[in-house]
């Protein structure tokens, strides 16, 4: 038996490095295998020792793209540990930062990664030719974002204003106008950019997905909410990990995570926009109409326009947070460590992560615990790419290869801060 090999080292467009190995036998799919082969980088085992307060600042260098998510995560679960409540406009405050990251964070995805997917183009650079004005507006949408972190968070990478109990400096309402006038701008662009990928020609492709994401009684999800899913899961988030379990395979140094009843899931903006629908406001879920998109969808390359959706309603919430925002009497509560467990589960750009910390009476961290969105969606991703390979078996293998690499681009997946990805093999016996 014949057996073919095809490798291509050094593609872009997803973070982090990985490989898709696809066996075939006999003219079938007879393994898929996403492998993910970066060293790991041990944040879990880096946290023990040191002080609880420092955790935001050491996760939010787990990744230079969405390092709110980490730190929101972590000072959460640090918070719930400790006993501390922050609400009011500090509470406001962490929402319209988390605002930015999805903002700044979704336009680099559909703009600059996964847009030349759709459109039969190698990567941006050579998109942009003749999509001049769809790549400027990714870039501002992208410059507002980071605007935001900047102002609230102290920088635009990895930003180190937040600390337990609120923040180290709270802005001014002056301060702020000028990031008004911003998100106006970003908002007009952002409508923009929906409509431009909803006329995209999309795959025909759906599965019956459980969908996985945070829901809360008023609003559409972010720093808070209840686990729910389209198949009766409804959990706080404290029992987490009752609900889910992660496994190691030989193929992958990230671990992937499974429903312990049922298995595999999907977390990320489609899980949202299916479970939260009703929260998004009057004005996003007309526009969302406006393109076809309802609850219910279950097409993954057509989350790219949910992303689009969501930098919309970004830009709503964060202007209305600046409108209502009054300065509060100090940055942060009064925080007083002791020992104990935490968690927190906040809704990063690629879906829901988790955090759990265990600390000492001096408030040092004994345990830490972390789940990011791509592990949890790994299995899906490999659920996926079984049956588009199989569909598309006939093909070419540099468009297999092709169709496959835009099936993993739809979930964003982040798998470290560096930019190659996909070495493909095609084992053919």
């Amino acid at each position: 038996m014949a057996t073919k090999t095809i490798r291509v080292d050094t593609l872009t467009r997803v973070e982090g490095e990985g490989a898709l190995e696809l066996d075939i036998a006999d003219g079938a799919v007879a393994g898929v295998r996403l492998s993910i082969f970066e060293p790991p980088r041990f944040f879990e085992a880096l946290l023990r020792g040191r002080a609880g307060a420092e955790a935001p600042d050491i996760t939010a260098r787990i990744c230079g793209i969405c390092p709110v998510a980490y730190q929101m995560s972590a000072v959460h679960a640090i918070e719930d540990a400790w006993g501390i409540t922050v609400d009011g406009p500090l509470r406001a405050l962490r929402r319209l930062l988390y605002c930015g990251e999805w903002i700044e964070s979704h336009a680099l995805h559909i703009v600059l990664l996964h847009a030349p997917d759709f459109l039969g183009f190698p990567d941006a650079i050579s998109m942009a030719a003749a999509h001049a004005e769809a790549v400027q507006r990714g870039l501002a949408l992208k410059k507002a974002g980071n605007e935001v972190l900047r102002l609230l968070g102290g920088r635009e990478i990895h930003p180190v204003n937040v600390r337990v109990g609120g923040f180290y400096r709270v802005p001014t309402r002056a301060e702020l106008a000028p990031l008004a006038a911003t998100l106006e701008a970003a908002h007009a662009q952002a409508v923009a950019l929906a409509r431009w990928v909803a006329e995209f020609p999309f795959p025909e492709f759906a599965r019956n997905y459980e969908f996985v994401a945070l829901r809360h009684p008023d609003e559409y999800p972010l720093n808070a909410g209840r686990i729910v899913s389209n198949r009766g899961l409804d959990i706080a988030v404290a029992e987490y990990e009752a609900a889910f379990a992660e496994r190691h395979v030989a193929h992958s140094t990230a671990l992937q995570s499974g429903l312990r009843a049922r298995g595999s899931y999907l977390v990320g903006p489609l899980a949202r926009f299916n479970l939260n629908h009703d929260r998004l406001g009057p004005s996003v879920q007309a526009l969302a109409a406006e393109l076809g998109l309802a609850p219910g969808c279950a097409n993954p390359f057509r989350s790219i326009i949910v992303r689009a959706i969501e930098v919309v309603y970004a830009c709503e919430e964060a202007l209305r947070l600046i409108a209502a925002y009054e300065p509060p009497s100090a940055p942060a509560v009064p925080v007083a460590p002791r020992a104990g467990e935490g968690t927190a589960c906040t809704e990063a750009p690629r879906g829901i992560l988790f955090h759990r910390y265990r600390l000492d009476a001096e408030g040092s961290i004994l345990e830490a615990r972390i789940v990011p969105p791509t592990s949890q969606n790994q299995s899906t991703i490999e659920d996926d790419l079984r049956i588009i390979a199989t569909r598309d078996l006939r093909l070419p293998e540099d468009e297999l290869r092709d169709h496959c690499e835009q099936a993993i681009r739809n979930y964003d997946p982040c798998i470290s801060c560096s930019t190659h990805f996909l070495r493909l093999e095609v084992r053919r016996r």
